[in-house]
């Protein structure tokens, strides 16, 4: 585990092959996500910051909540639910946030967008303040999930379509997995990849995951997991 300090207000604990973000604001601080190995995220935080900490997660797959439990609450898109439930087979209480909420941290305010594709309730956190966009997995230049009952490749390639509305709001991404920070020209990159992929346009090497025969494809922006013929 590593902590890594962005800049004055925010900072990047990278746990492993996940990373998780902090972002203070004047009145209280939010983790974007809660780690994998790590099980006391909040605790870490609250070496940081002397702040209130609120917790959000960009999804409910197992290495963005390895920390939940610290928490009476969490802010998570509902759509999620059964992925955390009865998926990952977790407990807590959800907060939902949906397409347009704003969090305020105080002088800070994050805009949540939802992006279903790589799971139903994915979304990202713009930081309007900073152009920032925490992107969670959809975007990234590392192994994406697309494979399994949640995943779903055409509803991917529509949440990046939606990304173009916000293209002049953000001038950078962070995301989960892959190379740190991303550019935002990564974003079409990622929508030719796929429907390249969706199209049948790209070979396919043989994968597993856990025991699931997959294949992995490379589009040169990424490598998708995918279990689509």
């Amino acid at each position: 585990m590593e902590i890594i300090k962005i800049n004055e207000d925010t900072w990047r604990i990278e746990d492993g092959g996940v990373r998780f973000f902090l972002l203070a604001g004047e009145k209280k601080a939010l983790l974007i996500d809660s780690g994998m190995q790590v099980h006391n995220a909040k605790e870490i935080a609250e070496g940081l910051v002397s702040l209130p900490i609120e917790l959000l997660n960009t999804h409910a797959d197992m290495d963005h909540v390895g920390s939940n439990g610290e928490f009476d609450f969490f802010y998570m898109n509902p759509a999620e639910a059964s992925n955390y439930y009865n998926t990952q087979k977790r407990t807590g209480t959800i907060v939902p946030v949906i397409d347009g909420d704003i969090i305020d941290l105080g002088g800070r305010e994050l805009e949540i967008i939802t992006l279903p594709g790589h799971t139903p309730g994915s979304i990202a956190v713009l930081d309007k303040k900073n152009r920032v966009l925490i992107s969670g997995d959809p975007i990234q230049d590392g192994d994406i999930f697309m494979f399994g009952v949640q995943r779903e490749i055409h509803a991917y390639l529509l949440s990046l379509k939606k990304l173009e509305n916000y293209k002049d709001r953000f001038d950078t991404i962070y995301p989960s997995h892959g190379s740190f920070p991303v550019k935002p020209e990564l974003i079409a990159a990622l929508y030719e990849g796929a429907a390249r992929l969706l199209a049948g346009d790209v070979e396919g090497t043989d994968a597993e995951f856990h025991g699931m025969k997959l294949k992995r494809y490379d589009v040169g922006a990424a490598r998708f997991l995918w279990d689509g013929e």
